[in-house]
């Protein structure tokens, strides 16, 4: 359920042409939400919709209005109940909105690789990969980050491109990256089947250079797996 709330704000936030940091702060809202609080199915929703509305006073010039956010949910919420959700969902965080989210460190990181736009756009899409899916969850912030930058490194140049200045920027090594790097590969692998193809219908457009048409990094799940099995052994 999760995944199929986040791959709609995906698309709704495209649609809206909001700020990258809206989205990734719109998700962060909602993972820290649904921590404490549990919620009833059919308010799932609404839950996304207030993390976004929340998430653009906190980020945005222009703020979508409440009757955009009724229209776009196809009228299931009313205007209390959003109300009544903001305050519910700002009381269980004690109004903290100002946590590092992936996208914090992705605009240092990036620079760190010397990106071009190609890479960029890239990397991009394969955070969003992983904000859509709930085992990335695992990862802190700014490792997700430096592995999708890894990943489209990898992705794009076929060779291993992680730099020390990378490591120096990121704190992270290149064995560090590979476990969370192999499961964006994964992920990239899929992206274009099943329901939730919201990520790669945006990225494989030419406002994002057709990123999501990229081939997977196949070797470095190749690899990985030889790794962890000469380890094993």
């Amino acid at each position: 359920m999760r995944a199929i709330l986040i791959d709609w704000l995906i698309e709704v936030h495209h649609k809206f042409d909001l700020q990258p940091e809206t989205l990734f702060l719109t998700v962060n809202l909602i993972d820290r939400f649904l921590a404490k609080q549990s919620v009833i199915r059919k308010n799932l929703q609404l839950v996304g919709l207030v993390a976004m509305l929340l998430a653009c006073k906190f980020e945005e010039v222009s703020v979508p209005i409440i009757d955009d956010l009724i229209f776009i949910s196809d009228k299931a919420y009313s205007r209390s109940q959003i109300l009544a959700m903001e305050k519910q969902i700002l009381n269980t965080l004690e109004f903290n909105m100002s946590l590092p989210t992936p996208y914090v460190f992705m605009k240092r990181f990036i620079k760190a690789a010397q990106s071009d736009s190609k890479l960029d756009q890239l990397t991009f899409f394969m955070i969003e990969l992983c904000l859509v899916e709930y085992e990335m969850l695992k990862f802190p912030p700014s490792l997700l980050a430096a592995a999708s930058v890894y990943t489209a490194q990898c992705t794009l140049y076929g060779l291993r491109q992680w730099s020390k200045t990378c490591e120096w920027h990121t704190h992270y090594t290149e064995d560090q990256l590979l476990e969370c790097s192999r499961m964006i590969v994964g992920y990239h692998q899929k992206a274009a089947v099943g329901r939730l193809t919201g990520v790669y219908r945006k990225y494989n457009t030419s406002k994002f250079g057709y990123a999501a048409k990229s081939e997977p990094a196949k070797f470095l799940v190749e690899e990985t797996d030889m790794i962890f099995e000469n380890n094993s052994s």
